[in-house]
């Protein structure tokens, strides 16, 4: 099918799986290059708050990958965030998380089938059918089976081992559980995105001095799926985006609940498309640095853009290859894997000399996660510890297991910048670091849910500096990127607008 054929109006529908580390990723993100190559403009969306995945969609779709969190910014957000962004696509594409069930309770709070629910889409069945025959139908049985409210509408075998193996999987799902094989992926490794302790590698850390090596492995996976899976047929099985509930044949189920988002996301629904109210000028305005390359490259793509319609320019750095920073306004540091890339982020002495000053010099700076260990004083990983940049005097301790990982809930105590005390803030972490000690006295947020810093605090406010594990998105927090641009603003103000910091 090309661009046209299938008729008027988006069409979307929800990749899943029974468990996670199914292949989900790497089948979406050969779906998205596959159908880009026909000429369909297709638009990825990841459930929950991962970075990493949407990476790869948004490299494989062309388009950037949206995430769609029920418990950061609720049902309505998520509904109006996914309609805007899946305007003129020709498939909206949403890669699950985890297993299709798994949610935050016993119930499946902000699952897969839950934002299947709350979107009105079907859901394409993803199956890691290593070592399994018949099973495979049992297993197609008791997922569409265990809960009401889902339209299943097909299978793909993914891992294949054997034509023979596929054979007997494909005849005894469509046999016993009625749904039809969209198609089979063969188990190769060549198609499967590397694993590391956080999870997938990023798209951004595989692309060489070519720009090759991220774009070979998209390419692969596309092939594995133009070759393996019915593109015109499950094209065909997408549903209308914006359908209400029963009329792409999805309804709740009895007794489904809400999922409430936090305060902030009341005010999310009075922003316009993707987070940028109408009449701004993207990139107008005050100089906002936000650094962004191989090592920090965790951002939602709403936060920046969320930036620039509150009146930011946003200038990149790279910490990697820039030796002194240039001159901004306030600097955004995101999460990312400051471990892998230690060696060289010590060797970079001019931008860590060149940050420290402009630190010292009252430049607002907001750090999340590996921005936070940035700015350490050092950091310690496999028994070799390597200078930072020390803004915050404290030394980071890397853990072969997680510190931290999951949702965050977050009490606003004290007075800070960007939240106001009162307010609770939902979040996530993931983190395998902690720094060595606890400034209680300096810390933002009393932890509900989550880890932080430890002893149930996080968010430290140390001069012109907050640095916390907790990732906040913009769409549920639109005041956040004001607030930081507004002290872009004031930082200017006072430094004449001559230099900014220098």
């Amino acid at each position: 099918m090309r661009r046209g054929e299938q008729g008027p109006g988006t069409r979307g529908l929800v990749l899943a799986a029974p468990r996670g580390r199914s292949g989900k990723t790497t089948v979406a993100m050969g779906l998205c290059a596959a159908l880009r190559a026909r000429g369909l403009r297709v638009q990825p969306f990841k459930k929950g708050p991962d970075y990493i995945d949407p990476g790869w969609l948004t490299l494989a779709a062309g388009r950037p990958c949206r995430n769609l969190d029920l418990f950061m910014l609720g049902e309505d957000t998520v509904r109006q965030s996914f309609l805007e962004a899946s305007a003129g696509a020709d498939l909206a594409l949403v890669e699950g998380a985890m297993g299709l069930f798994d949610g935050l309770d016993l119930a499946g709070s902000g699952s897969t089938a839950q934002l299947a629910r709350v979107l009105n889409l079907p859901v394409v069945l993803l199956l890691d059918v290593t070592r399994m025959t018949r099973t495979a139908a049992a297993v197609v049985r008791g997922v569409t089976g265990f809960e009401e409210g889902l339209r299943f509408v097909g299978v793909i075998l993914n891992r294949v081992g054997t034509p023979r193996q596929e054979r007997l999987v494909r005849a005894a799902v469509e046999q016993y559980a009625g749904l039809p094989v969209l198609g089979a992926i063969p188990r190769r490794p060549e198609v499967e995105v590397p694993d590391r302790h956080l999870g997938l590698v990023p798209a951004a850390e595989r692309v060489g001095p070519d720009g090759l090596l991220a774009e070979g492995a998209v390419a692969e996976a596309a092939r594995a799926v133009e070759a393996g899976v019915d593109l015109d047929r499950l094209l065909a099985l997408a549903g209308p985006v914006g359908a209400r509930a029963g009329e792409a044949g999805v309804s709740p189920p009895k007794g489904a609940a809400a999922v409430p988002a936090g305060t902030g996301a009341q005010e999310a629904g009075r922003v316009g498309q993707h987070g940028v109210p109408a009449g701004r000028v993207a990139g107008d305005g005050v100089p906002v640095g936000v650094m962004r390359d191989r090592v920090f490259s965790f951002y939602y793509p709403e936060n920046l853009e969320c930036l620039q319609a509150a009146g930011a320019r946003l200038v990149f750095v790279d910490s990697l290859r820039d030796t002194a920073l240039p001159p901004v306004a306030a600097l955004y540091i995101g999460g990312g894997f400051p471990e892998v890339f230690a060696a060289e982020l010590e060797a970079n002495g001019g931008l860590r000399a060149s940050l420290r000053e402009a630190i010292a010099a009252g430049l607002p700076v907001y750090a999340e996660c590996g921005g936070l260990m940035y700015l350490c004083r050092s950091l310690a990983w496999q028994g070799e510890r390597w200078e930072m940049v020390g803004a915050i005097p404290f030394d980071v301790e890397m853990s072969p297991t997680p510190r931290g990982h999951g949702y965050v809930e977050a009490e606003v105590v004290r007075d800070n910048p960007y939240f106001p005390p009162g307010e609770i803030i939902r979040g996530h972490e993931f983190h395998h670091s902690l720094p060595a000690a606890v400034p209680v006295a300096d810390m933002v947020f009393r932890l509900r849910r989550g880890t932080g810093w430890g002893q149930g605090w996080d968010g430290l406010r140390w001069g012109s500096v907050f640095a916390s594990y907790l990732h906040v998105h913009a769409l549920a927090y639109p005041g956040w990127a004001h607030a930081l641009v507004e002290a872009a603003r004031r930082f200017a103000r006072e430094r004449g607008g001559v230099g900014l910091w220098r």
